[in-house]
């Protein structure tokens, strides 16, 4: 899976977390809310781990290249 796949998922966890909550504060159904809460927050994450494998791939890739031509 790519990162831009993963920070999409992220970002569609965030949408139904979204409208769970909202769902939730219109019904009045705190569980719902809860839910909805948890799952933006997981969305959020999943965000953050493909934002840091991104920063760590392209140093990786900086070192190779660094690599390279010292040789």
């Amino acid at each position: 899976m790519s990162e831009r796949t993963g920070r999409r998922r992220g970002a569609a966890e965030q949408m139904k977390g979204k409208a769970k909550e909202v769902a939730g504060k219109v019904t009045r159904d705190e569980r719902l809310r809860g839910e909805g809460t948890a799952d933006q927050a997981k969305g959020k994450a999943k965000e953050a781990v493909d934002a840091a494998k991104e920063k760590v791939t392209g140093a990786k890739d900086a070192m190779k290249a660094k690599g390279r031509r010292k040789r």
